[in-house]
């Protein structure tokens, strides 16, 4: 069976000139810490990738420092810029409702073990933040503001040039988690106006295991996890050459096709969601569409009366690959905490589906999405009767 795959927002297979960096480096040995002529030779590489991918995002190449993804990243930007912080008395972190969890579980480690106070900005019934809560939150006891540039469930963008302002304004840190952006949307970190920003190479048609946190030089930043002294004193680890050389080489070929690539998504986009309505009449779209507002490549639907775990493995079924809506803890589902702080009801939480495209996906997979999905809906219907 050949699969269908709807979940680029998860991940994205590699684009062939990744895969080729990385193949002409991993026939290589040396260190990129080591000072003989193997170890500066591998160093080369990873200045080299590190050069072109700041310079992909509006950063200098002094102020990307190579992590093991977005997880990393993020955990290094919100502990690494409390810490720097606190003992000037600020110890209030401002993050959004529908962070990711690298963040919300950051900022909630920071108030239960190091003193921090957490406040959560409401979203809107499309997931954009609210600007007057945010601007009424942050003040002189702010240590960090974190806005994520655009969300990983529903796609809806944030206003982090807002942020960044208002960070600055009081003296705070400003950071941004961008791993769903940078590669799909314009992206320029210098324009921003923030301190901090996170993103990651698998979102991109990279490899995983390796990611990158912006810093800007006049940032400081406590480190995390301690040894070599790699990446500015704050995140020492023997660098990955060939894991760099694949990053630059697909951010490469994003940005430059990303203009091209985002209108293709976004039309089918459009695609996807007359052909699942047409499909499933009652369907209900979580989030925005305007292209201002939102990622090119990620919907979330919700399919009244189902269960999104069951619409989920139906579909797997199918042969469809696409996320549930709905995050399971210890297999027990519970509702998006996204969808939640969106408004969504708990019933309609659990009835989202995402399906997110990418430059893999094709107008087939879309139809192949629809000719699946009225099977699969009733089938989950009779299910949560049952149930």
């Amino acid at each position: 069976m050949n699969r269908i795959y709807l979940d680029h927002a998860a991940t994205t297979p590699m684009v062939p000139e990744a895969v080729e960096a990385m193949s002409r480096e991993l026939g290589r040995v040396g260190n990129a810490s080591s000072l003989h002529g193997s170890g500066r030779a591998a160093r080369r590489v990873v200045e080299e990738a590190r050069e072109s991918i700041a310079a992909h995002v509006g950063a200098q190449p002094a102020e990307l420092i190579f992590t093991s993804g977005g997880t990393e990243s993020d955990n290094l930007a919100v502990k690494g810029g409390y810490w720097s912080q606190a003992p000037l008395g600020r110890t209030k972190l401002i993050i959004s409702a529908v962070e990711h969890h690298a963040v919300l579980d950051s900022a909630g480690w920071l108030a239960q073990s190091a003193g921090a106070t957490t406040q959560q900005v409401p979203v809107d019934a499309q997931g954009r933040l609210d600007r007057q809560a945010l601007a009424d939150a942050v003040d002189d006891t702010t240590a960090l503001v974190s806005v994520m540039w655009a969300n990983n469930e529903v796609g809806t963008r944030q206003p982090v040039e807002l942020a960044a302002a208002l960070a600055r304004q009081q003296g705070a840190v400003s950071h941004s988690d961008a791993v769903q952006a940078v590669g799909h949307l314009a992206v320029d970190f210098g324009r921003s106006g923030l301190d901090l920003m996170t993103f990651t190479a698998h979102k991109l048609g990279g490899p995983y295991g390796i990611g990158a946190l912006l810093a800007r030089r006049e940032v400081k930043l406590t480190a995390t996890q301690h040894g070599g002294g790699q990446e500015r004193e704050v995140r020492s680890g023997t660098f990955d050459v060939a894991a760099a050389a694949g990053f630059a080489a697909a951010l490469e070929v994003a940005v430059r096709g990303r203009e091209q690539e985002e209108a293709r998504i976004r039309a089918l986009r459009a695609e996807l969601i007359g052909a699942v309505r047409a499909a499933v009449g009652d369907v209900v779209l979580h989030g925005t569409l305007d292209p201002a507002d939102s990622l090119p490549g990620v919907t979330n639907l919700g399919f009244p009366g189902c269960r999104s775990d069951s619409l989920l493995m139906l579909l797997d079924e199918s042969g469809i690959d696409c996320s549930a809506g709905s995050a399971c803890t210890s297999g027990v589902p519970e509702p998006s905490y996204v969808l939640s702080a969106m408004g969504v009801s708990a019933e309609g939480a659990q009835s989202a589906v995402r399906f997110s495209l990418g430059h893999s996906s094709t107008s087939a997979d879309v139809q192949a999405l629809a000719a699946a999905l009225p099977a699969a809906v009733q089938r989950a219907r009779a299910a949560a009767t049952v149930a």
